[in-house]
């Protein structure tokens, strides 16, 4: 079988309460892509963080971050653009990967697109009612079509996020007007427990995207579970060719009563992955698999 694209995803907007190993600054996060990469991960996402957990969207944070990544290991990178924190217009929410493209110490190797919009508001199960009502993960056409156009310009991957069906025909249409070449990497974001602006994290759930891939278009495809167990499809992903993106930013991984790291995540992943036949794809194969386009470094 082809072998496997692991991605680490080692923090996103998670909290410490649910597991202390969540990192938040440029040197915890440095630390773990590493240890992730040691472990068999090929892609690292993370999110801008303050020391305590705060969004972050300043450049510098990314620059020094993607510099220390660097500097330890050939990992590919795949920032964030700020998800619901950050509301800035097209070209606001694109100014941190602009300036981390003015270096080969700090370039990123993929920079994403969400390719829909959707209610991303926080459930409170223990209250039976929503804590938040007016967030909306706005990604208006426009939007979308400036990102692809800058990705394609510093020569980065789009990494597509499809959240539910409408997102994955939307890359579709990208796909049929040249706004995007394949092949298409798309993530599947399932959602489970707080939010469920995406398909649940069940076999019917990722069933629903896969019958959606984009026809007559090379497509590879990894899975998302914010906030919610991926190992409960880990196996089913795997049988079916798929890659896994997973890490303590979706969900606050246990052994029992021990909290794992992102690192452990990633070597459980991969140790199932080889016991079903697929060994964790290199840096360099990741490149093959995914065609990825040579980065260019801002004059």
């Amino acid at each position: 079988m082809d072998k496997i694209i692991i991605e680490a995803r080692v923090n996103e907007l998670a909290t410490r309460r649910g597991n202390p190993h969540v990192p938040f600054l440029p040197s915890e996060i440095i630390a773990d892509a590493k240890a992730c990469y040691d472990e068999g991960a090929s892609v690292v996402h993370y999110h801008g963080r303050t020391a305590d957990g705060a969004p972050e969207h300043a450049a510098e944070f990314y620059l020094e971050t993607n510099a220390g990544i660097r500097a330890q290991s050939d990992i590919l990178i795949h920032p964030t653009l700020g998800y619901v924190a950050n509301e800035s217009d097209a070209k606001g929410r694109f100014a941190a990967i602009e300036e981390m493209m003015k270096s080969p110490d700090t370039a990123p190797d993929f920079a994403p697109m969400d390719t829909g919009s959707v209610n991303v508001d926080w459930w409170n199960p223990e209250e039976g009612r929503y804590d938040t009502t007016e967030l909306i993960y706005k990604n208006s056409t426009g939007t979308l079509m400036h990102f692809a156009e800058r990705i394609k310009h510093h020569g980065l991957k789009p990494y597509l996020v499809s959240w539910n069906v409408s997102f994955t025909r939307q890359i579709e249409q990208f796909l049929k007007m040249g706004v995007l070449t394949d092949p298409a990497y798309i993530c599947f974001c399932m959602t489970d427990e707080i939010i469920f602006a995406g398909h649940p994290g069940t076999a019917a759930g990722l069933d629903a995207h896969t019958a959606f891939l984009p026809q007559g278009f090379d497509c590879v495809w990894t899975v998302v579970n914010y906030k919610g167990d991926l190992f409960e499809l880990t196996e089913k992903i795997i049988r079916q060719g798929g890659h896994v993106s997973i890490g303590l930013g979706d969900y606050a991984y246990k052994d029992g009563a021990r909290h794992l790291k992102n690192a452990e995540v990633v070597a459980k992943v991969a140790a199932q992955a080889r016991a079903l036949g697929r060994e964790p794809a290199t840096v360099a194969e990741t490149r093959t698999i995914l065609d990825m386009p040579k980065v260019k470094i801002a004059a």
